[in-house]
């Protein structure tokens, strides 16, 4: 028996060291949490804990396949690599001759590995001359919300947070999504701190808070502004920290005027004497930390809603201690080498650039056409919103779609070819992470199952079938790991060989003295770069919404947000984990179900005029009146209906950042025919 170590590659901010056990025959036995890694601290989720069974679980495509049946019908055939790579070369040659832009790669965080996830692939996209893509659809928003107040996406150090007082959890279920960071502010708590969460639902996380303050979706940013109106108005601001490490206080204090209590609890639902209270513990309980996570900026003012949060730690002085301050993302401290490894001087021409959120707009209108789609690390027929303009463009006859993946998605079934890619227990990466601050390496652990190949090679092979004969066509997969890390001080290849992980050594209050990575050097309720929307933090309504749009709300009144199920991340693991599940289910209050004649169990239809999906009901009061909640991503393919919550979703985007709006959207409930 030997260990391996390697990487938990999921879209998860914990990015677990994992050790892979390998028995005497090169056979995954076990996979298990570092316990020498002091932030995965020994534990897995749920999702991942027996991550070796999902590599060589029986429904893996392990060779390539060729369409035979009708698109969507999933029908395949067995071919060899070659016949593979000839005829998808050929295509792609085909249509580069006429237009290159009519080619489209389609990828996100299926793996946040920087090789598998971001590297050849890149390389391979450019030197095409295709369209490129904006990887919009999850994290957009509250990244410019963060890089015009903070400088970027970064934050408190996750490892000192056991050293607050007081914890919001700001639309993030923790325990779910974040589950090593729960254990830091369980030790915080056992030193006095409180613990209050801030959500529409009373998740896992908000069920063993100290209080859960239900809010409605998109809101937040109102709340935010809310807090500050209170801060100010009452004096309880760190008037030293903000005279020398912030810019803009005397605008930010005539803003936040208008945002009385009174105003943002007829906006967010929130009682004023609630907000009132929640703002004075939060603004004299020393050190202040706020987790807050993506989904609240899933809406039309979502990086502005990030953009106000971020503006509470300064306003309150939470930067200047450990533990103190707010996180949403530490990506941002990570200097890796990305243009080395996509190779952006390999662009040919000026192609468009594309929105991922958009993708049912692009395949019915684009113009040149798109005429071939590469998809890999993303199940768009599942993820993406409004899925059924989606899947109209995917059964086009004149769209060749090829797909990478380990299993036959609801994607899959629309691929004209389907390649076998590897899971990461069978490929080598370098990994940063968005919840804490370890560089990481996976190391392969056994040879890849049947015929599967890592996504580096396949766009090595498809680079030389094209004649691209550039050098960096030739890096090998550890060439470009070293590439990644080159300008990464006191961090090499060997010594992640060895150790696994290297800390990057972020001291405990990074931000006590400002330092910020904004131009001024400085938290800026103020920014110039902001003129074209608004330089102050502001409040901006959902589109669909009961105050914004009274008129689709009489129509459609209950606000329809999809969290993640506890036993998926995004839409993987639901092959694996849907026979252990209900189904698709709602989570109703009662004030809303009685009048619709639900109860518990009631097969419902939830609809509007974009689509609609079933579930069966579960009338609770863990979720707000006037809110809906569906736990997703659920393949369409595995549920009644067959269709998802993003039947229902639309493709408008966020404020800044081009993001995807899935948690702005209003329906209707009806019990199921």
């Amino acid at each position: 028996m030997k260990t391996v170590r390697a990487v938990c590659p999921h879209d998860c901010p914990d990015t677990c060291a994992m050790l892979v056990e390998i028995d005497d025959n090169g056979r995954a036995v076990r996979v298990k949490g570092d316990p020498s890694n002091p932030f995965t601290h020994g534990g897995l989720c749920v999702k991942v804990a027996h991550y070796e069974k999902r590599t060589y679980h029986s429904d893996r495509v392990l060779y390539p396949l060729k369409r035979v049946g009708r698109k969507g019908e999933g029908r395949f055939e067995r071919i060899s690599w070659d016949e593979a790579l000839i005829v998808i070369s050929e295509k792609l040659r085909t249509i580069a001759n006429e237009n290159p832009q009519s080619i489209l790669p389609y990828s996100y965080a299926g793996t946040m590995g920087f090789l598998q996830g971001g590297s050849m692939d890149r390389r391979f996209f450019h030197r095409l001359g295709a369209s490129l893509l904006d990887r919009t659809i999850c994290s957009t928003a509250g990244m410019y919300g963060m890089r015009y107040t903070v400088g970027g996406s970064v934050g408190t150090n996750p490892e000192t947070v056991d050293q607050a007082k007081y914890i919001l959890i700001w639309g993030s279920n923790v325990i779910t999504s974040n589950i090593h960071l729960w254990r830091y502010m369980l030790k915080a708590r056992s030193r006095g701190a409180k613990i209050v969460t801030i959500d529409p639902l009373r998740t896992r996380t908000a069920e063993q808070s100290d209080e859960h303050i239900p809010i409605m979706p998109g809101t937040d940013g109102a709340l935010a502004l809310g807090m500050m109106h209170i801060i100010l108005r009452d004096g309880l601001q760190d008037q030293d920290y903000i005279d020398r490490c912030t810019l803009g206080i005397e605008e930010l204090r005539a803003r936040v005027l208008d945002y009385t209590p009174a105003r943002v609890s007829e906006i967010t639902g929130i009682p004023d004497a609630a907000i009132e209270r929640l703002t004075k513990e939060y603004a004299i309980t020393s050190p202040q930390f706020i987790r807050l996570n993506y989904g609240l900026q899933r809406h039309a003012g979502g990086a502005m809603a990030v953009r106000n949060i971020f503006c509470l730690p300064a306003l309150v002085g939470a930067w200047r201690h450990p533990g103190g301050g707010a996180l949403l993302s530490s990506s941002g401290f990570f200097k890796y080498n990305t243009p080395a490894l996509e190779r952006p001087d390999l662009i040919q021409g000026k192609p468009r650039t594309i929105n991922m959120s958009r993708l049912g707009e692009t395949l019915a209108n684009a113009d040149p056409p798109v005429r071939a789609l590469i998809v890999y690390n993303s199940n768009p027929a599942a993820v993406a919103p409004n899925q059924q303009q989606v899947l109209a463009g995917l059964r086009r006859e004149d769209l060749f779609t090829v797909v990478l993946e380990h299993f036959q998605t609801d994607t899959a079934d629309y691929a004209d070819i389907l390649l076998p890619a590897t899971t990461q227990l069978e490929h080598f990466d370098v990994h940063r992470s968005y919840g804490h601050t370890y560089v990481m390496l996976n190391t392969p652990a056994i040879q890849p199952l049947g015929e599967s190949k890592p996504n580096t090679e396949i766009f090595r092979l498809l680079s030389k079938r094209m004649g691209f004969d550039d050098p960096c066509f030739n890096d090998s997969d550890e060439d470009m790991g070293r590439q990644a890390i080159a300008a990464m001080k006191g961090i090499s290849l060997e010594d992640l060989k060895q150790k696994g992980w290297i800390p990057l050594g972020i001291t405990d209050a990074p931000f006590a003295n400002g330092g910020f990575p904004t131009p001024s050097g400085k938290c800026e309720f103020y920014s110039d770069r902001l003129k074209d929307l608004d330089p102050l933090p502001t409040y901006i309504p959902p589109r669909e919404d009961r105050l914004s749009n009274p008129s689709l709300a009489k129509k459609f009144p209950l606000a329809l947000i999809s969290p993640p199920a506890h036993h998926f991340l995004n839409s993987t693991f639901v092959n694996l984990f849907h026979h252990k599940e209900l189904g698709p289910t709602l989570e109703i209050h009662p004030d809303d179900a009685t009048p619709r004649a639900i109860e518990t169990g009631t097969p419902v239809q939830i609809f509007n005029s974009r689509g609609d999906f079933l579930a069966k009901a579960i009338v609770t009061d863990r979720t707000r009146s006037g809110v809906v909640s569906a736990p997703s991503i659920w393949w369409s393919k595995l549920v009644p209906g067959g269709r998802n919550a993003n039947s229902t979703t639309s493709e408008e985007l966020t404020d800044l950042g081009g993001g995807a709006t899935f948690y702005d959207n209003l329906v209707e409930v009806r019990v199921a025919d």
